[in-house]
């Protein structure tokens, strides 16, 4: 006689919805539904602005802008804000390494030096110049003046003279590599982190523009026309976010022409933002009025036409 093996077919949402009382238990289960048949859809994908419960679709993955209906523009294929020119690889590799990399960059290039052997950093915390790497599979001893081996130093460390010696030129080396490194890659940090600053503030300029365009409208302007105010603000918001990822994609970037090439196509961006900037945050009186008018329009195209070459 055959053995029978009966599989008990399971449950299926519409099961439970029927079957669960508690309205908010049911809410809860909805969006856990919902949320699992998002995040199963590779053409699918969760709006990442906070307070938005949207979800956007679309024909094939790529890595392209999307924009929600609440107005926030991300990149499809990660998720994060439009990033162009920088791909989505690297800007993963470039948050990684700004989350790995604290503020107290600095205060390290200042205070401390590299092991001459394993490159391990190392504080000087006395007045002896006799040091011991701390590092278990390193611990090298070297002269914190000249950093080459203590050995050949014995107790005449005080009148150490072995600057011009070939381990120590060796060493020193290693050591300034490392911290130019460092520095180059704070450069661009810093101009990256102010740049996401100013665009935070400039997010905070459509309140004051608002204001600007009711103000304007009490000048015998229509509603079209200080529309330009709005469409400025947009773009120098558009501005500072590529203006952001320009220092990402140039930290990156290999030393050659091309190279060249976008640091002065990125300068011109930038020195046409400031302009913009600043005739956006100046005062609209009704003897500047036509003037300020004109200054901004013919900026905010400037900054147009600058924008379009950063991408090439």
């Amino acid at each position: 006689m055959s053995n029978i093996v009966l599989i008990r077919p399971g449950v299926d949402d519409g099961t439970v919805m029927r079957l669960v009382r508690d309205p908010k238990v049911k809410l809860k289960y909805q969006h856990l539904i919902t949320n699992s048949f998002v995040e199963c859809n590779r053409l699918l994908r969760w709006c990442p602005s906070p307070d938005c419960n949207n979800a956007i679709k679309v024909q094939h993955v790529e890595a392209r802008p999307v924009v929600c209906k609440c107005g926030h523009r991300f990149c499809f294929a990660c998720g994060e804000n439009w990033h162009d020119p920088v791909r989505c690889s690297l800007l993963r590799r470039w948050i990684k390494k700004c989350d790995d990399d604290s503020e107290t960059s600095n205060w390290i290039a200042a205070n401390t030096k590299e092991c001459p052997k394993c490159l391990v950093t190392i504080e000087k915390d006395g007045g002896c110049n006799h040091m011991v790497c701390k590092n278990q599979s390193c611990k090298a001893e070297f002269c914190w003046v000249c950093l080459g081996p203590w050995e050949p130093h014995g107790s005449s460390w005080y009148s150490c003279n072995r600057y011009d010696e070939e381990e120590a030129k060796v060493a020193r080396g290693a050591q300034e590599r490392s911290r130019a490194a460092l520095q180059r890659y704070l450069f661009y940090c810093n101009r990256y982190m102010n740049h996401m600053q100013s665009l935070k503030f400039e997010h905070k300029l459509y309140a004051s523009v608002k204001e600007k365009m009711e103000e304007m409208q009490q000048h015998n302007m229509s509603w079209i026309e200080v529309q330009f105010l709005k469409k400025a603000v947009d773009i120098l918001c558009q501005c500072r976010q590529t203006l952001m990822y320009t220092y990402v994609f140039a930290y990156y970037l290999r030393k050659n022409n091309q190279s060249v090439l976008f640091e002065d196509n990125q300068k011109d961006l930038e020195s046409a933002t400031e302009k913009l900037s600043e005739y956006l945050e100046r005062d609209i009186t009704s003897e500047n009025l036509a003037n300020i008018k004109q200054q901004v329009q013919d900026k905010y195209r400037l900054v147009e036409i600058q924008l379009k070459y950063s991408y090439k």
